[in-house]
């Protein structure tokens, strides 16, 4: 068994799909018409055969209080793993990527938190080697 697609909820997908490969550097993965909708996934262009990120609309009623109130709260929908975040966080800023939380060192772990633009909180995560 392995972990196959995770799923992020987003305001529009098409301005995720942007911030994801431009921003992030993810590479489409899968882009499928469904109607209003795209089965829409992302994944790491290293690893095309890893865990693919599913970038789904905001469609079900009960995912817009849920991901508001994360915003509202300041807490990231998920985590991705980075080997240098105050690298990641210079490159990011550059092309304008908006942090909530510039790196921070936690002890075991240094975070920051950036918005994705389409609803989300991310936090990058670096762990020593």
């Amino acid at each position: 068994m392995k972990l196959q697609t995770v799923s992020i909820f987003v305001d529009d997908q098409q301005r995720a799909v942007d911030f994801y490969t431009s921003r992030l550097g993810f590479a489409v993965a899968a882009d499928v018409p469904m109607g209003d909708h795209r089965w829409l996934t992302v994944v790491d262009p290293d690893h095309l055969d890893g865990t693919q990120l599913s970038l789904e609309p905001k469609a079900h009623p009960a995912v817009e209080p849920f991901t508001s109130a994360l915003l509202e709260d300041g807490i990231p929908f998920l985590m991705l793993g980075v080997d240098d975040v105050q690298a990641e966080y210079e490159r990011l800023s550059a092309l304008g990527v908006a942090f909530t939380q510039p790196p921070t060192d936690l002890g075991p772990v240094i975070i920051a938190v950036l918005d994705d633009t389409c609803g989300n909180l991310l936090q990058l995560a670096q762990f020593p080697v």
